[in-house]
């Protein structure tokens, strides 16, 4: 199927701003079944649930396979505002996903390219499609607007 993954990208878009509105790192993350419909969306919550897993594709895989009923998301397309660190991309590879698209790149933790390429490395046994640069620039200023802030109240 061919995805605008534009549309979901300003939805995980709106995700990551309600991450920056409650004090938590801006990303947000957006899961879509194959046949082209939302299973679940979500927002970094670390802080909130006092839980360090809890980013933002995390609890959106999570949610998608309670959604769906299996752990395995077969053929689904995950759209994050920032590239996944490790533990994010571990998780995509357990749920099998098809497909990742991220807007920014994160040269300090990413791992679908810039830092580690664990959806394409051919010792592990599941592979998948990366899209970066989607609404890139977008998702950057978000995140430096929310750091800048932060340094601010920090002097």
């Amino acid at each position: 199927m061919t995805y605008d993954l534009y549309h979901f990208m300003k939805i995980a878009l709106k995700e990551a701003e309600a991450a920056f509105r409650e004090g938590e790192v801006p990303i947000g993350a957006v899961v879509v079944s194959g046949g082209g419909s939302i299973l679940a969306k979500a927002h970094n919550s670390p802080i909130a649930l006092n839980d360090p897993t809890a980013h933002a594709e995390i609890l959106a895989l999570r949610e998608a396979a309670r959604r769906i009923g299996n752990y395995r998301l077969n053929g689904a397309l995950l759209v994050v505002t920032l590239e996944p660190c490790p533990m994010c991309m571990g998780a995509a590879l357990l749920a099998r996903i098809d497909h990742l698209v991220y807007g920014a790149a994160d040269p300090k933790s990413g791992a679908a390219g810039s830092l580690y390429d664990l959806s394409a490395d051919v010792r592990l046994n599941h592979r998948f499609k990366v899209t970066s640069g989607i609404l890139e620039q977008q998702c950057r200023s978000l995140l430096q607007t929310f750091f800048r802030a932060k340094r601010k109240t920090a002097r």
